[in-house]
């Protein structure tokens, strides 16, 4: 297969290369580490890592002590690995975190791999750039979710698939370990994806229709195999009925249940999600498309991305649940086409989206230094006491280091906005360069106050203060997965559904106005507290008096 690569009269140098790859280091490394766990996912998610730690138990998926079979558990291992790596020096949830760093790492590598495979040596830059400049991807890539995983094996998959026409070995090595990976992470999704994908190619194009591709297709089913196969079977032997839990309950009967009742509302929630997930690849590869719409047959180079666009949309669009999280997978294909765009790209589109994206981060920079300084002097403005009103408690204090590190990055992304040349580069790496910055001033100066309103570790700290020294067991009732995981993590506290009210402490988890659930004559409350500046969550911890 012989893609067609345009020329770049604007060639990737040594040095540049250098500066691009401190700038995805930058992006990647903030933000690792430094706080809490927080809600929803990463609660949850660190308290299975947790279980790992404290039980040994690296077969079965476990929360504060209760099998929790919703997903395989690679990114937990990975996780928990690092964690005890790093424990030395980090916190256990700090550690398990850049895991997190290592699955995003690889992400961007193979997508800059396909991107220069697909459009040239110089392209593979631009690819990963453009990726990393995507807002659905800023937040969600410094998180502890099983989701990078997922998006790493995406990622390994269609560069498996742009090598498959001519290195089949190599190419069915990649595409059956992302499958692979992404099944221990999330399930029978990768293979699904593959399956579809594999397939549509040859259909729709006479080009894949080729001896090494479908060389390279049992190669990696084969490559797969093991992945789909070990832990599952282990899983069985441990416990049918996990296993069933698993298998069934929490994949393809679920699937089917959904399928019955067809789709719904929520389908179209990526159809109206995207523009701003995908921004601001999503106009770009729009362009690309656009500009190619009468000989699309012919350009080799787009079938693999838009074949994997479709087939990630349509079938991330019915499935059982929704979330912006799940989109991710969607990015890759999309940032390979928006980098096609980059040698046809006309230079007013290029300079419009230049200056909106230097104007929108040069304000949002500008309000994040306001609003700290004015949380940090007290000032009274309307903004200062909406701050102050969101995060109750909340005492601001001046931090040397993160102050200097914000004023370094604010001046750096001064002099960088100022110095790159004009190419079509230049819209997409001042784009990356500026919400790297407003990442970057979030992490340092707006930290504390992030971290005092998603962190659990105060309203755990409370509870166990008011606890009886001696007790038999804790009940709940409504609380959540992320509560229970933080319960366990920052108190060592594990609860119990607690059905016949055998626990002679319950624990509950409501609103603020809503009534007690307890016969008030046999139940004393003994405590009642929740998360700084969080209305929604309200918990009450009652003590059997009769």
């Amino acid at each position: 297969m012989y893609f067609i690569k345009p020329t770049d009269p604007h060639p990737i140098t040594p040095g540049k290369a250098v500066l691009l790859g401190l700038l995805c280091l930058i992006w990647l490394g903030t933000g690792l580490v430094g706080h809490d766990p927080w809600k929803p996912d990463e609660a949850t998610s660190f308290g299975l890592i947790y279980s790992i730690l404290q039980s040994g138990d690296w077969l079965v998926p476990t929360l504060a002590g209760e099998p929790f079979m919703d997903k395989p558990p690679l990114f937990y291992w990975t996780a928990a690995l690092f964690a005890k790596l790093f424990s030395p020096l980090l916190p256990l949830h700090d550690g398990a975190r850049l895991a997190s760093g290592f699955y995003i790492a690889l992400t961007l590598l193979f997508t800059g791999l396909a991107g220069r495979k697909l459009y040239g040596e110089n392209r593979g830059w631009a690819a990963a750039i453009i990726l990393l400049g995507c807002v659905g991807m800023l937040v969600r890539s410094h998180q502890m979710i099983t989701d990078l995983v997922l998006l790493a094996g995406c990622a390994m998959l269609l560069y498996g698939f742009t090598l498959s026409q001519e290195r089949a070995v190599r190419a069915g090595l990649l595409m059956g370990t992302g499958i692979g990976i992404g099944f221990m992470a999330k399930g029978f999704i990768s293979p699904v994806l593959f399956v579809f994908i594999a397939a549509l190619l040859p259909a729709l194009f006479q080009n894949w229709r080729v001896r090494n591709y479908f060389s390279s297709l049992g190669i990696a089913a084969l490559c797969a195999l093991p992945w789909l196969i070990i832990w599952p079977l282990l899983l069985y032997q441990h416990s049918p009925r996990l296993f069933a839990d698993w298998a069934w309950a929490h994949n393809i009967g679920h699937w089917l249940d959904y399928a019955k009742s067809g789709p719904n509302r929520e389908s179209f929630y990526y159809l109206k999600n995207l523009p701003w997930i995908a921004w601001p690849a999503l106009p770009l590869a729009a362009w690309t498309i656009w500009q190619s719409r009468k000989r699309l047959a012919q350009r080799d180079d787009l079938h693999l991305p838009l074949i994997a666009f479709g087939v990630m949309f349509v079938t991330l669009s019915l499935v059982p649940h929704i979330k912006e999280v799940f989109a991710l997978p969607m990015l890759l294909p999309i940032a390979l086409l928006a980098t096609a765009s980059l040698s046809s790209l006309k230079r007013g589109a290029a300079n419009a989206l230049d200056w909106f994206g230097l104007t929108t981060f040069a304000l949002f920079a500008i309000a994040m230094w306001w609003g700290w300084a004015g949380l940090l002097l007290d000032n009274h403005a309307k903004i200062t006491l909406w701050l102050k009103d969101y995060q109750p408690g909340f005492e601001p204090e001046f931090h040397t280091a993160p102050f200097v590190i914000a004023i370094l990055a604010t001046v750096l992304w001064l002099v960088l906005v100022w110095r790159v040349g004009r190419s079509m580069r230049r819209a997409v790496t001042n784009w990356a360069t500026g919400i790297t910055l407003v990442w970057i001033l979030a992490m340092t100066l707006w930290l504390p106050w992030l971290d005092s309103g998603k962190s659990y570790r105060g309203m755990v700290a409370s509870l166990k203060q008011a606890m009886p020294q001696h007790y038999r067991c804790i009940g709940r009732d409504y609380l959540g997965d992320g509560q229970r995981a933080m319960l366990h993590y920052f108190g060592g506290l594990i609860t119990q559904p607690d059905r016949n009210e055998h626990c002679d402490l319950r624990l509950i988890q409501g609103d603020r106005l809503s009534k007690p659930l307890l016969d008030e004559t046999r139940w004393k409350k003994i405590w009642e507290g929740s998360r700084k500046g969080d209305k929604g969550e309200h918990y009450r911890l009652y003590r059997r008096v009769g």
